[in-house]
């Protein structure tokens, strides 16, 4: 998931999901940077992408987020969106 996706110079990356099958096994991953340190990612180019950053929530909001907090809304969005009750 892109930030400000329609702005040159200030598109960044905070979230990824992805899907593989290789001979008939399905694969899944979900990435959210929360309290991440976005230091590593000077190291790489994430996704092949030169010109695009990485950020977390926590960069985004200015403070530490508290993770319970972030888990339990992402639970109910994702619940949402995909019309599911969850746990």
């Amino acid at each position: 998931m892109w930030l400000d996706p329609d702005t040159p110079g200030k598109t960044r990356k905070i979230c990824a999901i992805g899907v593989r099958v290789s001979r008939g096994v399905s694969m899944h991953g979900f990435a959210f940077n929360v309290n991440t340190d976005l230091s590593y990612f000077n190291l790489i180019n994430p996704c092949g992408f030169t010109d695009k950053k990485v950020t977390s929530l926590q960069q985004e909001m200015g403070k530490i987020m508290d993770i319970s907090e972030v888990k339990t809304v992402l639970k109910g969005k994702l619940a949402e969106v995909f019309r599911m009750e969850l746990e």
